[in-house]
């Protein structure tokens, strides 16, 4: 249950991120002469998602409150080097959902580009 529980908030937070991220780059790519409306909206948006990805963090970590609390308890049935090799698997699976988004990302990003460079052929 924690380790699903780890999967789910860590690609939440990434999600929120990445979501965060792309309004604020279209916000301050934004000129003066831009809609009021459009700029309120996103700005809106922006405060969503920030709060969104505050809540995210406010999980996160809570799971990791839990982790401790886990690791407790497997420390009174596990040996030092399957608790070592359970604590190694749990770091190794939020950094291989992290490099996984990324290149995710990377590729979405190519594919656009790709996309852009046939259609202005």
């Amino acid at each position: 249950m924690f380790i699903g529980d780890l999967d789910k908030v860590v690609n939440l937070l990434l999600s929120l991120s990445g979501r965060l991220a792309r309004v604020e780059n279209v916000l301050s790519s934004l000129g003066e002469d831009v809609n009021p409306e459009e700029r309120s909206s996103l700005t809106e948006k922006r405060k969503l998602l920030a709060g969104q990805h505050e809540d995210a963090r406010e999980l996160k970590e809570n799971l990791d409150r839990r982790e401790r609390v886990v690791l407790d308890i497997l420390g009174n049935y596990l040996s030092e080097d399957q608790l070592q090799e359970y604590q190694h698997f749990v770091k190794m699976k939020s950094a291989l959902l992290i490099e996984q988004r990324e290149l995710d990302d990377k590729i979405k990003l190519g594919q656009e580009q790709l996309k852009c460079l046939t259609e202005s052929c």
